[in-house]
């Protein structure tokens, strides 16, 4: 979330009337990006998830305090709930995730442990568009990052992590200048020499 803010900061889309940073939800009070985003001065709201009978009376009212902010578009970051159906509908085609392996490896929670189990050489990130069914909506970009021989859960996922912050912010740049293209056959991204951004590291 952070690196997002920073790259609408840093491209001045708020001054020149391009995009801004509506607003920062979180379903955990506790949440470090949720002071960060204040200190920006960006809108914050918390819903905990535990103060609801179910997931769909959750989502119904994340729904509602999102639309309040009118966005034309949500990216999740960090936001670990599996989100209904008719959630994932309502933002169909306009919500966007990031997720700590390279889809369709690896999905669901401890990624980094799975790919160390699985003894993979190549781990990194994936963003993808969101739908009903988990971790599994389109591509847009992915990263890749070496696998060491010492690598801990801890070494790898700081690796992933550094990807991600380059990824995300590319996709959203893509978004804004409107080179996503979201239709009935998946996301195509115009006018880039790649949709991949390899990092190594050692």
């Amino acid at each position: 979330m952070r690196a997002l803010v920073q790259h609408v900061q840093k491209n001045n889309w708020e001054a020149q009337g391009i995009a801004r940073v509506a607003a920062v939800i979180s379903n955990k009070a506790d949440a470090g990006g949720l002071a960060f985003a204040r200190e920006q001065g960006i809108e914050t709201r918390v819903i905990n998830h535990r103060d609801f009978e179910s997931r769909a009376a959750f989502d119904a009212q994340l729904q509602q305090i999102i639309d309040a902010f009118d966005p034309d578009v949500v990216f999740l970051a960090g936001f670990m709930r599996i989100l209904t159906a008719e959630l994932t509908t309502h933002y169909a085609r306009r919500m966007f995730n990031i997720h700590p392996s390279i889809l369709p490896n690896f999905k669901g929670l401890h990624t980094h442990a799975a790919a160390l189990e699985a003894g993979v050489k190549i781990h990194g990130a994936t963003v993808h568009g969101v739908t009903a069914e988990l971790d599994h909506g389109p591509i847009v970009l992915q990263s890749a990052v070496p696998v060491l021989a010492n690598d801990t859960e801890d070494t790898l996922g700081t690796r992933v992590l550094t990807t991600e912050h380059v990824i995300y912010p590319q996709v959203l740049d893509w978004w804004i200048k409107g080179q996503l293209e979201w239709d009935d056959a998946g996301i195509t991204v115009h006018d880039v020499a790649t949709q991949a951004h390899m990092s190594n590291f050692a």
